[in-house]
């Protein structure tokens, strides 16, 4: 361990230099950073909503619109199903009457009533199906309409996220409000014009056929199809329309990615799905080659290509008259995923930082007076040793801010007390090493050797332990949300540096003194 190859010196001064280099814009105002060349990175930390201020957005999530396409979906697969059956099971009067799908049977026999329950309990297992005399009612009972509910709300909530802060380091915070309403709160967000106009779109693409039986110009659709309106081709003065199959082949939940790309020079999407729904697709291309399918965003046809040949790898482009910039958000909401419902703003806040001044100058205050104390601990207790552990300390706290700038997280209050946290455990890994020194030194080593078997000896106490405080900030990065969030992420790098330092910078700095001193006792 007192042996350091020429190149572990190298990568400890470049990354030394690197994090200077990145933590230094968080020494000048924002707006002189404008004035330094490009290639000089203007990265800062965030500061959270408790700390500058931000923008509160109150939305509604349209739950009923979920209940009501689930109706009309329900239809459609009782049309299908009644009509597949062998011999096939007649019908009357299908459709939606209130929250509830309704029909009759043409002819209501026993055993014709006995099949239809039996069709209905296999393409609906959870719904209440009441029946007299052949007429049937179909519904959900209320703990099914309530875990649909908060199942909608839940992925209303994750989406939410991810189409605003798809890397996961602005630390927003979204919250359920009563049944049908999200409390979002954007740190530092003054204008929302933007996350309106991102959250409005509710991004459901679906893949389905055209019905090519129908008149695209006709006043009602066939049964189990629709007319839907092109996205962006107008012909005469009016908008295209097209009358499209209801039953969707694939949908927007099999995509496993999305990416703004370029096909023969124009701007296009594309997109790959998982294993279902390349399977899915594949069949469907297969067994209709040479019929139109339309590629359906948001009730828009965006493109309606007729099928070449079989698509069986499970990609795929999607056309259109789109700029850079629409392919970017559009491959940026595919990923996010569709909203479940559309939203309805309700409210919209912008606040200051209230009291983040007086918080701020209080973590400054605490982050400075426990960096004072473990510097003075150090020097006292460890002599030498301690000061160069100290060095390390203060390179921590850059290497730490330098990855939060590069990262673009967010700070806040419980982030702070995670950097005053890891201001303790920082010299955590020098303490067990020094300590390690001292018994070899007692045992009479000699400084070569006790140095060596101290850094030896105590390395994989030092990993243990850092690797389980680790694993239990990544679970709180993965499962938690807001505070808890930033406290973790901060701990977390906070971890990584404090290893870094003491293993490899604090390990240089002694070899060095070592090197040139060759003292006869170690002061430890």
């Amino acid at each position: 361990m007192v042996h350091i190859p020429r190149w572990q010196v190298i990568l400890t001064l470049l990354v030394l230099i690197g994090g200077i280099f990145f933590a230094s814009p968080n020494l000048f105002d924002p707006e002189s950073l404008d004035e330094i060349p490009s290639w000089v990175p203007k990265d800062q930390v965030n500061l959270g909503l408790d700390l500058q201020g931000g923008s509160y957005l109150l939305v509604e999530v349209d739950i009923e619109s979920v209940f009501a396409e689930q109706r009309d979906n329900r239809v459609d697969s009782i049309r299908s199903e009644l009509r597949r059956s062998r011999p096939a099971i007649g019908y009357r009067e299908l459709g939606v009457a209130g929250e509830f799908v309704v029909f009759t049977l043409v002819e209501p026999s026993d055993e014709n009533i006995t099949r239809t329950r039996e069709v209905l309990r296999r393409i609906m297992p959870e719904a209440l199906v009441t029946q007299s005399d052949g007429a049937f009612r179909v519904t959900d009972s209320d703990l099914v309409k309530e875990e649909r509910r908060a199942r909608t709300i839940e992925q209303t909530i994750e989406v939410i996220g991810r189409r605003i802060d798809p890397t996961g380091t602005l630390e927003i915070s979204l919250q359920r409000q009563g049944d049908d309403r999200v409390l979002i709160q954007l740190p530092g967000v003054q204008n929302t014009e933007e996350i309106k106009e991102r959250l409005l779109k509710t991004a459901k693409l679906s893949f389905r056929f055209v019905d090519e039986n129908a008149n695209p110009v006709a006043a009602v659709a066939p049964p189990g199809s629709e007319f839907l309106e092109a996205a962006e081709s107008e012909v005469s003065g009016g908008t295209r329309r097209y009358v499209i199959k209801k039953r969707i082949i694939v949908g927007g939940e099999n995509l496993t990615d999305a990416q703004a790309t370029f096909q023969d020079g124009q701007p296009v999407v594309s997109f790959a799905f998982d294993s279902v729904g390349a399977q899915r697709f594949g069949s469907a291309t297969q067994n209709n080659v040479g019929r139109p399918f339309a590629i359906v965003l948001d009730d828009k046809v965006v493109s309606a290509p007729v099928i070449q040949s079989p698509i069986l790898d499970g990609r795929g482009i999607i056309s259109g008259s789109f700029t850079i910039e629409q392919t970017q958000e559009l491959a940026l909401l595919l990923r996010a995923g569709a909203l479940p419902a559309s939203l309805k703003f309700l409210e919209e806040r912008t606040v200051g930082p209230g009291l983040g001044a007086d918080q701020i100058l209080a973590g400054e205050f605490a982050s400075i007076l426990g960096l004072v104390l473990v510097i003075i601990f150090m020097a006292i207790i460890y002599g030498l040793f301690g000061l160069m552990a100290n060095v390390a300390l203060i390179m921590n706290l850059v290497l730490m801010l330098a990855a939060l700038s590069v990262l673009g997280a967010t700070l806040t209050l419980p982030g702070i007390a995670g950097i005053v946290l890891t201001i303790g455990m920082a010299v955590d890994a020098n303490v067990l090493i020094f300590e390690r020194i001292r018994e070899e030194v007692g045992n009479g080593r000699s400084p070569i050797s006790a140095i060596d078997a101290g850094y030896r000896r105590a390395l994989t106490t030092i990993i243990d332990s850092n690797l389980t405080t680790l694993i239990a900030a990544v679970i709180l990065m993965q499962f938690g949300s807001g505070p808890v969030k930033g406290f973790a992420v901060t701990l977390a790098i906070g971890l990584v540096t404090s290893m870094f330092t003491a293993i490899m910078l604090t390990r240089l700095l002694i070899v060095t003194w070592l090197r040139r001193r060759k003292p006869q006792a170690l002061g430890i």
